[in-house]
């Protein structure tokens, strides 16, 4: 099964969007959400219905595999009770008010502070994962 990016995206009204930009697919699909959960499963129902709409009209439909990316600005929202800014700080070296700017949209961050951030999430996760109680 083909993999396909699923973008995770939060507006200006403060809802969360979930959607698909593959041209290569017949069809489009759109969730949105309160929470990243809400538009998830949103996203979901909506292909669920497409893909029986497809099967009822007899037209094939190409079943994918959605990898969930989120931008900067939503997954600094989103874990902002988890995540402070502070901490954010010492893990990427990214002062706090410029990541203040990319929580809020006021900036967007360069690849180089976007690899920063994701880099220093996947050291944490490693480092999470090697602990045992």
């Amino acid at each position: 099964m083909r993999k396909v990016k699923a973008h995770i995206e939060i507006a200006s009204d403060g809802l969360y969007s979930v959607y698909i930009d593959d041209d290569s697919l017949n069809y489009g699909v759109i969730g949105e959400g309160k929470t990243i959960s809400e538009a998830i499963d949103d996203f979901y129902a909506v292909y669920e219905a497409l893909k029986q709409g497809f099967k009822e009209e007899g037209r094939i439909f190409e079943e994918v595999e959605f990898i969930y990316v989120k931008d900067v600005q939503s997954f600094l929202e989103y874990y902002s009770d988890i995540f402070s800014k502070s901490a954010l700080e010492r893990m990427t070296g990214i002062n706090q008010k410029q990541l203040h700017h990319y929580a809020t949209g006021l900036h967007k961050p360069r690849q180089a502070q976007i690899k920063k951030i994701e880099d220093a999430l996947h050291n944490l996760g490693k480092e999470l994962l090697a602990i045992h109680f």
